[in-house]
């Protein structure tokens, strides 16, 4: 789907313009946002047909997941964003061409953040301090703000991994542990492409809608420093509750082979006085003693006691 808005050359808002009239109205309209919604085929063929923008850009268009990236064209300028869908957090491509009096996105995917200021331009009372460059701000705003509400979810599960209220086993909150830093890297891939496209925007000294706009996209940048250093934190929690984990894990490992280990050594000597008695010589004096056996399970009963009491006063039992 292709849909237009325009402001007319009287600062009066317009729409439902035919693609093939945009050129012929040009003396009338100051300028033009045309939106390419989930193209086909025959309508991402109007990118070169009716804008004869650069092949190489167009193919980065129709080439899913292009790295974020800026790209200066003789009277025009490209831009590919990356947006995250609030549901699945799966990355979408955003990419405008922007030029001195219009401004043209291209998605696969519908945008919920260029509906959003789609709708808000076209309600806009103020039509007439709107220009290609305020357009993009708006859109890219809302991408880099919708970045928030997916990381604080992370944040809230981590949270809840640390406390763990329902009192799971290690392994269940170890998977969910690693579930979020998968999710936390793939952020990562998306968040860090986007401050350093944002960076080179707010530098550079061709896009003069960006100059006259400093502080706005400034701004943006500052967010996407901020959930950078957020990811990152978050990055680092999890590494600390799984060493943490795998500490309790240890610990309590070594607390049950310490015990196994008193355990055996108590009956190492009882196996040995065993182990004699056990062997079937002839000439063995103690195996006619009338009250042999009672007199050795005493014995064993006393060094399995004292062992225990020895073991005891060494702490080795806290």
């Amino acid at each position: 789907m292709i849909r237009i808005q325009a402001v007319n050359k009287k600062n009066e808002f317009i729409k439902d313009i035919a693609l093939e009239n945009l050129h012929t109205d040009s003396a009338n309209i100051k300028w033009y946002w045309v939106d390419f919604d989930q193209p086909s085929d025959e309508e991402t063929a109007e990118l070169e047909k009716t804008f004869q923008f650069h092949p190489l850009a167009i193919e980065d268009c129709v080439v899913k997941l292009q790295r974020p990236k800026l790209d200066y064209y003789e009277d025009y300028s490209f831009f590919v964003t990356h947006s995250l869908n609030q549901i699945n957090e799966e990355k979408q491509e955003i990419n405008f061409f922007i030029g001195p009096n219009y401004i043209v996105s291209y998605h696969h995917e519908s945008s919920e953040e260029i509906d959003e200021v789609w709708d808000c331009f076209a309600l806009s009372k103020k039509i007439n301090k709107w220009d290609p460059f305020l357009a993009m701000y708006h859109i890219m705003d809302k991408i880099v703000d919708n970045y928030f509400p997916i990381v604080y979810q992370l944040e809230d599960r981590l949270n809840l991994i640390e406390d763990n209220p329902n009192d799971e086993s290690m392994e269940e909150l170890l998977e969910k542990l690693f579930d979020i830093r998968h999710h936390l890297l793939q952020i990562r891939y998306t968040v860090i492409p986007m401050r350093d496209l944002i960076y080179r925007v707010i530098n550079s000294h061709r896009l003069m809608g960006v100059k006259d706009r400093y502080e706005y996209f400034a701004d943006i940048h500052d967010h996407l420093l901020k959930l950078t250093e957020m990811i990152d934190g978050n990055r680092e929690l999890t590494n600390d509750i799984r060493d943490s984990y795998l500490s309790i894990n240890s610990h309590q490992t070594n607390r049950v082979m310490k015990v196994l280990t008193v355990i055996t050594t108590i009956f190492m000597p009882l196996t040995f006085i065993a182990g004699i008695y056990g062997m079937n010589f002839e000439n063995m004096p103690e195996l006619s003693w009338k009250y042999g056996y009672y007199e050795t399970l005493f014995l064993m009963f006393i060094i399995a006691a004292g062992m225990f009491w020895w073991f005891k006063k060494k702490g080795w039992f806290r």
